[in-house]
């Protein structure tokens, strides 16, 4: 039996997830996306994977660079994570932005709750993404409330 892609997706649905926006380089290009597939995936060694669609242009640029950034957004950063989502302008995503170059080289967006600046370690293919793993070269941590993802709508931590 074969799951129908929207009642996979409306499953889907019902997890909550955080937002982040993973980032990343090759020469002077410089790409990102609103990514809710990522993960943890060691402490020792620090290493975590992110999912990107293999039809995206920062998919691209993550295989050729080598590197990505994964940006934990706060619950504030609601309009940026639909600026690095729409496909709209996607080559002027960081017009106007506040960023650095990271330790790996990865774009690193100066305002994110967190940072995990990463350097990609193994790539493997999944259905219609790439699972990239990388391993965590440098962390920043300015604390905050995280974006969150619900159902098809932001919300952030309810304290209960």
């Amino acid at each position: 039996m074969t799951v129908a892609a929207e009642q996979f997706k409306d499953a889907l649905r019902e997890w909550v997830s955080g937002v982040t926006i993973v980032t990343s380089r090759h020469g002077e290009r410089v790409h990102g996306m609103t990514v809710s597939s990522f993960a943890s995936v060691s402490l020792e060694p620090p290493l975590v994977l992110v999912c990107a669609d293999k039809d995206s242009n920062t998919h691209g640029v993550i295989a050729e660079g080598g590197v990505f950034a994964v940006h934990v957004l706060g619950r504030d950063q609601e309009a940026l994570s639909n600026l690095f989502a729409s496909k709209a302008d996607e080559e002027r995503r960081f017009d106007g932005l506040a960023w650095e170059v990271g330790a790996t080289g990865a774009p690193i967006l100066v305002d994110a709750v967190a940072v995990l600046d990463c350097r990609v370690i193994s790539a493997h293919g999944a259905g219609d993404h790439v699972i990239y793993v990388g391993a965590v070269e440098q962390v920043q941590r300015r604390g905050g409330e995280p974006l969150l993802y619900h159902r098809g709508h932001y919300t952030g931590v309810v304290e209960g």
